[in-house]
């Protein structure tokens, strides 16, 4: 029986990335043997006769999926990972080890695979499979079954405040809309001014229920956000999300997309939201719930990896020049991630990519 050693957290909890270990790996049970290993681990997996090595590398280079892929042996090694190439530093440490693997499932929103193939990854694409988020309706239950009235809906933003979510953009959106409310769940290194702070929750219990309650839309303005669960869970509640392309959803009916770093622009957008007849607005929560159901779930997300697993592909990567090479490698040093980050040299680093990602081409 073949055996999949399945890197990626898989605890208790409803939100991700655990629940993307958890979910899958329970379904994978059904086809193979699963051992499970936190993606962190320094443990080395050793193949046996037609084991499957899948997971999510970690930046570190003496971490489980890195250690365990340069064993001889594997039947398959499938990378399973969030992909996003509007940020080099977030996924440029993968770069020497994509080549070692047979597939690579990206879990990335429409938009950012549709365009990975003209980006610094390009090389990459061969092996790229789009895998988009799933959620689990039981986990996240219908909370908005009525939207308030015209000119007195309210936004909520779920999120920390790392640099690729954009915050200060929220907050320059709010100084446009003092009379509307926009509330805050979660934290960050920093406040996020304009918008109402409501601390930390566990959306599993009642009292994050409520809250969310209170809220008709989610908004999310990311710079570089691959696909933040946080959309699927709030069109789960029922709450109406509203994103910047760049956090990764493009072309859902039940999902209006703002411009990126156009305030003005995005709150004429916001506005007339707010005037959105409640019908209109039951059509985009209806529209949104049909495609956690048709699409967007753990069913659709298992059967993918099933299938990279029980596939023969293991396509050639594209040519990648030398001067991208070194490039990402370099992002990969610096980056936020690396296990090397001296303040100094990321400094120098963040000038130099702005350089180079203008200069270069791919």
């Amino acid at each position: 029986m073949t055996t999949v050693h399945f890197v990626y957290p898989h605890g208790s909890a409803i939100s991700c990335p655990d629940a993307i270990g958890r979910e899958v790996g329970r379904r994978l049970s059904n086809h193979y043997r699963v051992v499970h290993y936190e993606w962190d681990s320094a443990q080395v997996a050793r193949p046996g006769p037609d084991d499957v090595l899948l997971g999510h590398p970690h930046p570190a280079p003496w971490t489980v999926f890195r250690r365990s892929a340069k064993q001889q042996g594997w039947k398959r090694v499938i990378i399973l990972s969030p992909y996003c190439h509007g940020d080099l530093a977030q996924v440029a440490f993968l770069d020497p080890i994509v080549p070692r693997c047979d597939l690579y499932l990206a879990i990335t929103g429409n938009h950012w695979y549709s365009s990975a193939g003209h980006s610094a990854f390009s090389h990459w694409f061969p092996k790229m499979v789009h895998v988009d988020l799933a959620v689990d309706r039981a986990d996240f239950p219908v909370l908005k079954k009525r939207f308030k009235e015209p000119g007195r809906r309210s936004f909520l933003y779920i999120g920390h405040t790392a640099w690729y979510k954009n915050t200060a953009y929220l907050s320059e959106i709010a100084r446009l809309m003092p009379d509307t409310e926009i509330g805050w769940i979660g934290s960050g290194v920093r406040d996020i001014p304009g918008l109402t702070a409501l601390g930390r929750h566990d959306f599993s219990g009642p009292g994050a229920k409520h809250v969310i309650s209170q809220y008709d839309f989610m908004l999310t303005v990311g710079r570089a956000d691959a696909n933040p669960a946080t959309i699927l869970e709030s069109m789960a509640w029922g709450l109406i999300p509203v994103c910047t392309v760049q956090s990764g959803y493009v072309g859902y009916p039940g999902i209006p997309n703002i411009p990126l770093d156009d305030a003005p622009q995005a709150v004429e957008i916001l506005k007339g939201l707010q005037f959105l007849p409640q019908e209109r607005l039951n059509e985009m929560q209806q529209a949104n719930w049909d495609a956690l159901d048709t699409h967007f779930n753990w069913n659709r997300f298992a059967n993918q990896v099933i299938e990279a697993v029980e596939s023969d592909d293991s396509p050639s990567l594209a040519r990648e020049p030398l001067s991208r090479k070194l490039l990402l490698r370099y992002a990969a040093l610096v980056s936020p991630y690396s296990v090397i980050r001296p303040w100094v040299l990321r400094q120098m680093g963040h000038v130099l990519l702005k350089g180079a990602k203008r200069c270069w081409q791919w």
